[in-house]
């Protein structure tokens, strides 16, 4: 499904045109270097019967309405009339304050639209005030292009619940009536014991592609026995084969004990190769989790770090993340490779076993789900220094912008579920913003923590 985003750039002849005229290329050329597809009118819509012209025929993801100069409700009205999509409501800073003409007046136009938005039931919106070439302002707009895009591609996603989740582990189970009603996402199930079987029966010669696939991205594969190595195989084989079928994006996958017990080879690897193959596959069948992974895949358009946060380190202000054996391969340090061990508990692989690289801005996120069915984004962001393997399984550092044992402290206070995802880059302002679009609370963990709507820290 392609995006498209709308510039709407409203006014009123009254004013001074001919700095509205120079706002407006402006804004143009700005909005284009950040969606070079976004759909801008020729000339400014001074007039209703020009906006409506201009909106004919137009299905936007995202609208950016901008008053150029004041407009009336009449003009926010025609497009809530007709579009049911996030809106970026852009205000513009009047450019000369001399005593003389007000030249635009575009603040007075931003609360006669904000009151239209509130009238229509409430419309959630974003703001940003600013000439176009405000940092702010163009950070503003990335963040809620970002977002925009992600909603609208959650509404084509479709995620797999493999098995059920653990005894214990009830905060990752998902209704799938509940997914497509709030994201827009389908949902659809499978057993686990469904793709064992289908694993089990694979010849060695049909699953050797996918053996040499995991041994060309891994580190000591073939110390693995080879029974569990072949069964790898097969088991890697089976997802693969099932996420092509349905077209799977995303998946939460039942491991422990079944693929101990039931099958004599962890999937632990399986779901880090899927990872680095672009499907966010989350373990324990955390499907918020998965969602929360998918979300930062799109974000930063690589693997994330799906893990518990085990250890706390006030003094660096630090938070580790860990998990028994499942990463993605790509995100292992460079001097160690995607190491393979076994499992730290059952002692049985192949399940990755590294420490991960270091880089310069990350984000922590997870999609919370409360006692009382609303949701709720946790947001934190910092860095990852360079750190050794802190446990057996793998591991990632995160430093953190605000201090460590307060985001713990609050975050266990608060209840949030004991599984968080690790993305590359700072993509705090984007996750508010969608956050936003979907009416949520926002646990909001950075220095600065100063937009939008929702509880911040």
């Amino acid at each position: 499904m392609d995006f498209c985003s709308v510039y709407i750039p409203v006014g009123v002849p009254t004013y001074h045109l001919e700095t509205a005229q120079d706002q407006f290329e402006r804004s143009c050329a700005m909005l284009r270097s950040v969606d070079p597809e976004i759909a801008c009118p020729e000339e400014m819509l001074l007039t209703l019967d020009k906006l409506r012209s201009f909106l004919d025929g137009k299905r936007p993801d995202l609208v950016v309405f901008q008053n150029l100069t004041f407009a009336n409700a009449a003009y926010m009205s025609e497009v809530l009339r007709r579009f049911d999509c996030p809106v970026l409501l852009w205000t513009l800073r009047e450019p000369v304050i001399d005593g003389g003409r007000l030249r635009l007046n575009s603040l007075t136009g931003a609360y006669s639209a904000a009151n239209t938005l509130s009238a229509f039931g409430g419309r959630a919106f974003n703001w940003c005030f600013g000439a176009p070439e405000e940092a702010s302002v163009v950070s503003a707009v990335k963040a809620t292009v970002a977002a925009a895009r992600i909603k609208k591609a959650m509404r084509g996603l479709t995620m797999s619940a493999i098995g059920h989740t653990p005894q214990g582990f009830g905060f990752g189970r998902a209704l799938d009536t509940e997914l497509m009603n709030t994201f827009g996402v389908e949902l659809e199930s499978i057993e686990a014991r469904e793709l064992i079987d289908m694993a089990k029966g694979y010849t060695d010669e049909e699953c050797a592609e996918y053996l040499a696939k995991s041994a060309a991205c891994t580190c000591g594969l073939d110390k693995t026995p080879e029974r569990n190595r072949l069964d790898h195989a097969r088991l890697l084989k089976a997802y693969s084969d099932y996420v092509s079928t349905h077209h799977i994006g995303a998946l939460a996958s039942r491991c422990w004990p079944d693929f101990f017990t039931s099958f004599g080879t962890p999937v632990c690897t399986v779901l880090s190769m899927l990872n680095d193959m672009g499907v966010a596959a989350a373990c324990e069948a955390d499907t918020y989790g998965a969602l929360s992974m998918w979300i930062g895949m799109q974000l930063s358009h690589e693997p994330v770090f799906f893990g518990d946060p085990v250890a706390l380190d006030e003094g660096e202000s630090s938070i580790t993340y860990w998990h028994c054996g499942m990463a993605a391969c790509s995100l292992a340090r460079r001097d160690t490779g995607a190491v393979v061990g076994v499992h730290p508990n059952r002692k049985i692989g192949p399940a990755m076993d590294f420490g991960c690289e270091a880089f310069p801005e990350a984000t922590i996120f997870r999609i919370g789900r409360k006692p009382d069915g609303s949701f709720r984004f946790f947001i934190a962001e910092g860095s990852v220094p360079d750190k050794p393997k802190q446990f057996n399984g793998t591991s990632i550092v995160v430093r953190t912008d605000r201090p460590s044992r307060e985001i713990v402290e609050d975050s266990i206070r608060s209840g949030f579920e004991p599984h968080f995802v690790v993305v590359k880059g700072h993509h705090a302002d984007s996750l508010q913003v969608l956050a936003e679009m979907f009416g949520f609370e926002v646990c909001r963990y950075s220095v600065d923590a100063d937009c939008g709507r929702g509880r911040e820290k």
